[in-house]
């Protein structure tokens, strides 16, 4: 009889082991879908917020934004100071380390500060080339003197991720892009490019471990695959709801959807080489007035957008609420064309990503169909973002679409990337991927770098602004996006997204 009843035990031991285990695995553990997946590991190889927020969870910068608002609070820094208008001093966190046992201290920010402007490994040269001086005062304090006044440089500093010092020297760059060695919530445990990058948490993290113990993220880039894992119930929590199937979601009783407005402001840049009609004021209003904003938030982003007339958003130090946008006339457009010297209009090619953005290649589409009507023939050239970005980086496009928000909520940080005339030796105009260049809009945003008083700043940022959008339309404003997620009910899921839409997992909870 015993012999009969030891098996049937251990058999019952075994289930009620495997259930709870089982039922502890679900508890700390997530399975994520996300709408882009990560191009390296290494953190300052991609500044693009949507490689950035895989780096947030292997690394930590010396401060970082938290909530709903982004709020700018300590993190490798305790607290800083800015000694005078070029000077900043950071008192380090003690006791932190890296995924690899080494010991955090000042030596690692000032490698870290140094390899930004290093272009063959840091897309940060922007920050790099600013960057005068680094000085240690001792392990845990250093002093950061810029070159020239940067109003916006703490507020940047949640997504310049401080490397390992000794690791990073002594590894090779491959292993360096593929293996993050960081001091963040999360080490590294498997990352299968295409598939799946897996996360464990990193129990000695010096904000505490955080609740999920595991972390799947499965970037899925085509959008009804992704709803499809979401439906099926392959995963728990997706980003970039597809807008083409948002009600479909919405009427799944197993289903929540979280949205907020989002930061980024999708929009039209334009050159103006001279001689070339986009040279010509009158026709770059001309095709501002041929696009019919309010068609593509209807029938391309299904009412999931609202209209924007200049790039930043409204907490951006900068937002100017007089700018409105220019009327959809299409024969207005005709006539300025008319008056421009085109009145059969002219060709041009226009680029855009098409696996970057909320229907960034219909809405591309939709642009080259509204310019057709008022006879510019445009040449469509639709790309992976994998190829749409470097050819922004050297500023060789003519017309592209391009989305943007300014992670240092500083619209100064925005306008000396993306509209300052290119100067790689100052690190301005990085990003100007159409070698826009005006020489007042220069002029004025440099009038600002020494400006650190909020109202006096906000207001030189608004002139600036109204400059750009209303007397030189450097861009052609289209629409905010709207940030849409879905989360399996039941499971628990406490998620708020971030006003950068990163996926910071360590603030997910269940």
């Amino acid at each position: 009889m015993k012999r009969l009843i030891y098996p049937a035990l251990v058999t019952a031991l075994v289930l009620v082991l495997t259930c709870f285990t089982g039922q502890a695995f679900a508890s700390s553990s997530i399975i994520a879908a996300q709408d882009v997946p990560p191009r390296m590991m290494n953190p300052h190889g991609d500044d693009s917020d949507a490689g950035l927020q895989y780096m947030a969870n292997f690394f930590d910068g010396l401060l970082q934004r938290k909530g709903a608002e982004g709020k700018l609070e300590p993190a490798l820094a305790v607290k800083w100071e800015r000694l005078d208008m070029l000077t900043w001093k950071f008192w380090l966190r003690k006791g932190v380390r890296f995924h690899n046992g080494n010991p955090f201290t000042a030596a690692d920010v000032k490698f870290t500060f140094e390899r930004l402007g290093n272009p063959d490994v840091s897309e940060f040269l922007n920050t790099g080339k600013s960057i005068k001086s680094i000085d240690i005062i001792d392990d845990y304090t250093v002093v950061i003197k810029t070159k020239q006044p940067i109003p916006w440089f703490v507020n940047n500093l949640h997504q310049i991720f401080i490397m390992d010092k000794e690791s990073t020297e002594t590894r090779d760059p491959g292993d360096v892009n593929i293996r993050p060695i960081g001091t963040g919530a999360y080490k590294l445990k498997e990352w299968v490019k295409g598939s799946y990058v897996r996360m464990e948490a990193n129990e000695d993290y010096w904000e505490g471990a955080p609740p999920i113990k595991k972390v799947e993220v499965r970037p899925i880039k085509e959008s009804s695959t992704r709803f499809a894992a979401l439906v099926s119930g392959q995963v728990d929590i997706v980003t970039g709801i597809p807008v083409e199937l948002f009600h479909k979601v919405k009427e799944n009783p197993k289903l929540n959807i979280v949205s907020r407005p989002a930061r980024r402001s999708i929009f039209l840049a334009l050159g103006n080489k001279p001689g070339s009609p986009m040279a010509d004021i009158r026709v770059r209003k001309a095709m501002y007035m041929a696009i019919n904003e309010d068609e593509i938030i209807r029938k391309i982003m299904r009412g999931h957008a609202t209209p924007a007339a200049q790039v930043p958003d409204p907490p951006t130090i900068g937002y100017n609420p007089s700018i409105k946008r220019l009327p959809y006339d299409p024969g207005k457009a005709k006539q300025l064309l008319k008056e421009a010297g085109f009145p059969n209009g002219f060709e041009v090619t226009l680029t855009g990503p098409n696996d970057r953005y909320v229907q960034d290649a219909k809405i591309a589409e939709a642009v080259a169909r509204y310019l057709a009507k008022v006879g510019i023939k445009v040449r469509l050239d639709i790309k992976p973002k994998s190829i749409f970005f470097p050819q922004v980086a050297k500023g060789e496009l003519e017309f592209y679409l391009i989305g943007w928000f300014d992670g240092s909520f500083d619209m100064g940080r925005t306008y000396s990337k993306i509209a300052h005339t290119r100067d790689e030796a100052k690190g301005y105009g990085g990003l100007n991927g159409a070698a826009y260049s005006d020489p007042d809009i220069d002029r004025l945003l440099e009038s600002t770098f020494d400006m650190v008083d909020p109202a006096k700043r906000a207001k030189a940022l608004q002139k600036l602004n109204k400059m750009a959008m209303v007397d030189k339309i450097v861009w052609i404003p289209l629409h905010y996006q709207v940030d849409l997620y879905a989360i399996q009910k039941g499971k628990g899921i406490k998620f708020h997204p971030r006003p950068d839409r990163w996926m910071v997992y360590k603030e997910i909870s269940k």
